[in-house]
């Protein structure tokens, strides 16, 4: 045989998948369905660096072994195009949106291609393409009719840079996530999606979810139910009613001082009249300004007495009102009733010297002396002993609170309430490069400022609602869209009365399109989306597998969840939940450990590593870094392990030409491989899988194996390094693809992984006395293969990268120890 040519063979075989497309999948009822999912990218103008196809080659490896198995596969890839992102990088190079996405999704495209992915293509999306948002916009009609979209001019997260509204969910410590601005509060008009009312339910259906036990909880805290009641109380002197939310109410009759949020609405009013007004104002300002900037510590309190009091139905007196740094007015009611049995609102008493009295006591005398005293903050409200209120004192916390909040209730003083820290989503965006809102407000016959039918959904028959083509799409920083200066597509009738309307300007946010893209590629046909024929989608969904990035946990699998949820409600999908299996990558740093970015000049071009080295070598190198869902760094030096490991691959047909029929040597069992890399791939174990594949390598070039040996190895090694598999399989004299070939199947006579003869064995890499990896070889290799090996793992070759290899010492079975 020749030299292998990646060059060659990889040009030939993605030519060839292509024109008999083995990768275009259709409903087959006989078969067991496999949905393959990727978190689809935003087309950026860097195109990919090596960092983003660690995902993509996993689900790649991942569906190619399922349909081998004999499942039907549905693996496609579109683009998330819509949003901020794809905005603000066009205005940064002076050309329109539409242009900039089509360019960056052509880039996309072929850097994709390069790598021998197997997508189904003819199911390609783009969130931007009318004929897609159609179903976006119908989906938001549905909620709107269902009264889950509804017109807020309450304050929300503005970020001056982007000028555009903000959900919670987009933020990080305060600041915009896409541009890292500090955020302010502004009172503006938007529309407001009512994800609270299924909070409950995102919760409980979390349960049966297989997902990662941390994203689960980041969903649980993000949601944060509390069930408590509400204290209804006026201030003193004033016809205003403040409203606070306690989770522990058990020691209620502690209750001494009341604190708000410094951006809370309320406050306004309340503090206009006071003695020191201005200096109250700026001091609330000032903390405003520093919690926005995250200048404050984790610990460090500060707040300003407002100068009014709360009269307190428990018959604790006149209450100051304080404003408090660690008040969120986002969580509860913004205003909470603190005592001496909370440690921060202990710790704020004492630096402001604010009356607190005890209530809740240890069951130790001389600790509740201490306590009494005030030398410590005691919280303990389950096994605490109850002082207040006299008649139900002496019992514990947890005995007490049933009885405590029947009490209050009751009397009128409170009402049971579930609080969630998940706020209603903020959908509306204030830019130009969104799906238009399919919303008309009227205006009346007789014109402004009378209107009659309110807000009226643009009929469906009208759908899509397109975004207009304009010169200049700049935001306008005012709180109205640019679609806002568009008359000629602003003015229009309304289609309830036929008078006067005017079109909602405000844009939806890029994760509307996000929501549904799982049930579009399902549903995709002759280019079109046949939304209503829910047996298309049913057939697919849920998708088995979804793989994508762990900081979307907050983000798009909550808002994917959600809308899925209102779509099984309507009847347009069978399952409760879209995504019943989640797996997160792991970052790929760069050498320098940081992230990869153009800022700092670290990025690496994948299309580069390809050329050198081909999409095979760059498969196997990507998956042999290290556990999937952990970070690992990039090493140049490191990629020539899996490359020779391929170019060994390449000898191995040549070098067998007089193949026999008969099995590798009686000690050796090839289905234990089988079991092996079968089991690793399930489990996303990629890096063990391949090095389970070197070791049969090896043992493969050292025995006389049999036709059928070579194959099954072939068919092992086809998900990781599709071209190269498939060439040697043609060698072979195969007609068909090694893709639609069966997976091996497994010898029933060689159950366990391994046999005692012939085990896997994990081994730590020490790099001058530090453990810094570990390598999997087989027990029965010599220290020649053990030492080639750790030789050729990434790990190492990085911490090995320009230095010279003085002593390698392994102990057999137990370590290997390498000293430069």
């Amino acid at each position: 045989m020749d030299a292998y040519d990646h060059k060659k063979i990889e040009r030939k075989w993605q030519e060839k998948w292509e024109t008999d497309g083995i990768n275009r999948q259709e409903i087959d009822p006989k078969k067991e369905k496999c949905y393959v999912l990727d978190m689809f990218p935003y087309p950026s103008g860097e195109g990919l660096h090596v960092g983003h196809p660690k995902g993509y080659i996993a689900t790649d490896i991942y569906s190619r072994y399922q349909r081998m198995k004999g499942k039907a596969i549905l693996h496609p890839m579109g683009w998330d195009a819509f949003g901020l992102p794809a905005e603000n990088y066009a205005l940064k190079n002076k050309v329109h949106p539409r242009v900039a996405v089509e360019k960056n999704i052509a880039r996309f495209k072929e850097q994709l291609g390069l790598m021998g992915l197997n997508y189904d293509w003819s199911r390609e999306i783009n969130t931007t393409d009318p004929d897609y948002y159609k179903w976006t916009q119908w989906i938001f009609l549905q909620m709107f009719k269902k009264g889950l979209a509804y017109e807020s001019n309450e304050p929300i997260n503005w970020c001056p840079s982007c000028q555009t509204g903000l959900a919670n969910e987009d933020l990080e410590k305060g600041k915009c996530e896409r541009c890292g601005s500090q955020v302010v509060k502004k009172r503006i008009r938007q529309w407001v999606l009512k994800i609270t009312d299924y909070a409950d339910r995102l919760l409980e259906d979390l349960e049966g979810l297989n997902w990662p036990d941390n994203i689960k909880e980041q969903q649980r805290q993000w949601i944060g139910r509390s069930e408590g009641l509400i204290f209804k109380a006026r201030v003193k002197d004033m016809k205003l009613e403040l409203e606070t939310f306690s989770a522990h109410f058990e020691a209620c009759y502690a209750d001494t001082f009341v604190v708000m949020a410094p951006d809370h609405a309320l406050l306004d009013d309340l503090i206009t009249g006071v003695a020191g007004e201005k200096e109250i104002r700026e001091k609330i300002e000032e903390i405003n300004i520093k919690r926005l900037k995250d200048k404050y510590a984790t610990d460090e309190l500060e707040g300003v007495f407002t100068g009014r009091f709360l009269d307190d139905p428990l018959g604790n007196g006149h209450l100051p009102i304080w404003v408090a740094n660690f008040a969120m007015s986002d969580y509860g009611t913004g205003i909470i009733k603190c005592s001496a049995h909370d440690p921060r609102d202990f710790a704020f008493a004492k630096k402001y010297n604010i009356p607190i009295k005890v209530v809740l006591v240890p069951p130790d005398p001389v600790e509740k002396e201490k306590v009494m005293n005030f030398e410590y903050c005691y919280s303990d409200m389950r096994n605490g002993i109850l002082l207040e209120p006299l008649n139900l004192s002496g019992k514990t916390g947890s005995e007490l609170r049933d009885l405590i909040a029947e009490y209050v209730v009751d009397n009128g003083w409170a009402r049971r309430k579930t609080m969630y820290r998940l706020r209603d989503w903020v959908f509306s965006r204030q830019r130009y490069w969104g799906e238009p809102i399919p919303l008309i407000h009227c205006q009346g016959k007789g014109g402004p400022p009378a209107p009659e039918c309110g807000v009226v959904a643009v009929p469906e028959k009208d759908l899509p609602v397109k975004l207009p083509e304009v010169e200049h799409y700049e935001p306008t920083g005012t709180g109205e869209s640019p679609l806002a200066a568009i008359s000629e597509w602003v003015n229009v009738k309304c289609p309830k009365c036929g008078g006067s309307g005017k079109r909602e300007t405000n844009t939806m946010p890029q994760w509307a399109g996000s929501s549904w893209y799982y049930i579009a590629y399902c549903i995709r046909e002759n280019s079109k989306f046949e939304f209503r024929n829910s047996n298309l989608g049913n057939y697919w969904l849920p998708a088995d597998m979804y793989v994508g990035g762990a900081e979307h946990a907050t983000r798009h699998l909550i808002y994917a969840r959600f809308w899925h949820k209102f779509l099984f409600d309507i009847g347009v999908v069978a399952g409760k939940e879209p995504f019943v299996q989640l797996k997160s990558v792991g970052l790929i740093l760069a050498a320098d450990g940081r992230k990869m970015s153009k800022r700092y000049g670290n990025v690496v071009n994948p299309d580069d590593v390809i050329e050198r080295w081909g999409a095979d070598t760059f498969r196997m190198y990507e998956m042999f870094l290290g556990p999937f869902s952990d970070a690992a760094s990039w090493n140049d030096a490191a990629i020539i392990g899996p490359r020779r490991f391929l170019e060994r691959v390449w000898r191995l047909v040549s070098q067998n030409a007089n193949r026999k029929t008969q099995n590798l040597n009686s000690n050796f069992k090839i289905g234990k491989y089988v079991e092996k890399i079968s089991t690793d791939i399930e489990s996303f174990k990629f890096n063990t899988a391949v090095s389970g594949l070197m070791i049969l390598l090896r043992e493969l070039e050292k025995a006389d194996a049999s036709t059928a040996d070579i194959e099954t190895f072939f068919k092992l090694l086809a998900p990781f390094a599709p071209h190269i598999s498939e060439e040697l399989w043609s060698e072979l004299g195969h007609t068909e693809s090694i893709h639609l070939s069966q997976w091996p199947v497994l010898d029933q006579n060689a159950t366990g992984i391994l046999s005692n003869e012939n085990t896997v064995l994990e081994l730590p890499v020490q790099v001058n006395g530090r453990i810094r990896t570990s390598i999997f070889v087989s027990n029965i290799s010599t220290e020649d293969d053990v030492r080639k090996v750790a030789l050729e793992s990434p790990q190492i070759a990085s911490w090995l990268s320009g230095k010279e290899v003085k002593k390698f010492i392994y102990k057999q079975g137990k370590i290997i120890s390498i000293l430069t």
